[in-house]
């Protein structure tokens, strides 16, 4: 992996998203052919997020991890943002927290999310371990750790984004028999990140937004190809 072995730390209570009173009982997820999504984004990649996020539906099966770089001063805007537009639960986890399919995980600024093996389930591990790919939060460290514990039932995509975070993530997972996308890096507002991956023989197929998000949406009869 890309990083040391990480440590769990303690973190502030992170802010959730609320429901109201009157909102519907949630609906059951359904099986399908992954266990995670891993979703890596830097520059450009928030309006992406916006568009194929809300595209999920209610019953999708899968748990969604999401990694953006943001600056580590900045609170985190994702939580409220999506939690608007999705049909599923949106929340910055606690360390430990076990993950859940049908719940979307966005990492903390300045945390590095990773995936860890637990006795029933996989958990939430947070680390304050130094910048990876000069990021903190890095790609590279959510998608590795994640192709450890899910292997072959887990999905990686990689949006647009300046740099080359996310690139040997994907390549992880893909040698751990997942499948890896990429967005069309003719249709990112900065491409070098998916076409670092592309140049690394990790992706297994590049998309547009619009036709990433329609077969997510297809859930549980997406396409893998």
């Amino acid at each position: 992996m890309s990083a040391d072995p990480p440590k769990r730390e303690p973190k502030r209570e992170p802010q959730r998203a609320t429901a109201s009173n009157d909102a519907p009982a949630p609906t059951r997820a359904v099986a399908g052919p992954f266990d995670a999504v891993v979703i890596g984004a830097s520059a450009g990649g928030v309006d992406v997020l916006g568009q194929i996020l809300p595209m999920l539906p209610a019953n999708f099966g899968a748990a969604v991890l999401i990694v953006l770089h943001l600056p580590p001063a900045s609170p985190s805007f994702m939580v409220s943002a999506l939690s608007a537009r999705c049909a599923l639960p949106v929340a910055e986890p606690d360390a430990g927290e076990p993950i859940r399919g049908g719940r979307v995980y966005v990492a903390p600024p300045d945390y590095h999310m990773l995936v860890e093996r637990a006795e029933k389930d996989a958990c939430v591990a947070l680390s304050i371990g130094g910048p990876v790919r000069y990021s903190r939060p890095s790609i590279d460290v959510l998608m590795e750790s994640a192709a450890d514990v899910f292997g072959p039932r887990l999905l990686g995509v990689l949006l647009s984004g300046a740099n080359d975070d996310g690139a040997r993530g994907l390549a992880a997972i893909r040698a751990a028999g997942g499948t890896t996308w990429a967005q069309t890096p003719a249709t990112a507002a900065a491409p070098q990140m998916p076409e670092a991956a592309i140049a690394l023989g990790a992706v297994t197929a590049t998309l547009t937004p619009a036709i990433l998000g329609a077969r997510l949406a297809a859930w549980p009869e997406m396409k893998l190809d």
